[in-house]
């Protein structure tokens, strides 16, 4: 089954899809400060190339997908005092999450999936907020992979594990595979190696990069990422997603292979 961009749609095309029930993929990033190496839309680059890579195994499995256009603007406080960094209200995102699904639903889509890469604590909770909410008023299915929770967390890579991987080798590697024009390379290079873990500083009570230990707003290695890295993570990403996706639709949850999903 073929994959659409809503963008890309007339509205009578959208209208003509309602037979075959798509499923709308919404990839969700943000627009905030990654390091002086890597571009403030980083969250939305790989958001994006998750949603593409899991709208490919959907196909596989006879889905057809229509990818949304992608939302960016969101909650980021802990990059919210570098320049560029655009910060909304969680609550906000929330409601517009919402009316997202209502739109969806009105057009006869049988399940919204969200494609996050975004993993500030305030936006992954007016996440969960807003699937809470859609499920409330029964407006169709949300399959939301939460990568900083297993069993999703544990099929990333090592520096995604360690918590150091806010704009080092974990998504660096992914930008320098999707948008390799994007990155500062001489930049990226001569950034020395910052361990401090982002999961261990917010579980201590940090809110914002400069606290956690990320003066120039980047964590883990930069230096370490490359393309075939960043190419391997993108097709991880994609199963999650399609596998969050089988799991939400049908009654029994199991991977893309046709086994039980771990819990």
């Amino acid at each position: 089954m073929p994959t659409y961009r809503l963008a890309e749609l007339t509205w009578t095309e959208v209208e003509a899809l309602r037979v075959e029930r798509p499923l709308a993929i919404l990839p969700v990033g943000a627009v905030e400060a990654h390091g002086p190496h890597l571009p403030l839309g980083t969250d939305g680059i790989i958001a994006e190339a998750m949603a593409a890579a899991g709208a490919r195994r959907l196909e596989e499995a006879g889905l057809t997908s229509l990818v949304l256009p992608p939302l960016d603007f969101v909650a980021a406080p802990f990059a919210a005092g570098f320049s560029g960094t655009i910060c909304l209200e969680a609550e906000t995102v929330s409601s517009l999450l919402v009316d997202v699904a209502r739109s969806v639903a009105r057009w006869g889509c049988r399940a919204l999936a969200l494609a996050n890469a975004h993993l500030d604590p305030a936006h992954v909770a007016s996440l969960r907020r807003a699937v809470v909410a859609i499920e409330a008023e029964e407006l169709l299915p949300v399959a939301f992979p939460d990568i900083t929770r297993k069993p999703w967390a544990l099929r990333l890579t090592e520096e995604f594990l360690s918590g150091a991987c806010h704009a080092g080798q974990y998504e660096g590697s992914i930008v320098l595979a999707a948008r390799p024009d994007l990155v500062r390379d001489e930049a990226r290079l001569s950034l020395p190696p910052n361990p401090a873990s982002l999961s261990v500083a917010i579980r201590e009570g940090k809110r914002s990069f400069a606290e956690a230990g990320g003066p120039e707003a980047y964590f883990g290695d930069p230096a370490a990422a490359s393309a075939a890295e960043g190419l391997s993570t993108i097709e991880t990403l994609g199963e999650i997603l399609a596998e969050a996706v089988l799991a939400t639709l049908a009654e029994e949850p199991t991977t893309l292979d046709g086994n039980p999903l771990p819990a």
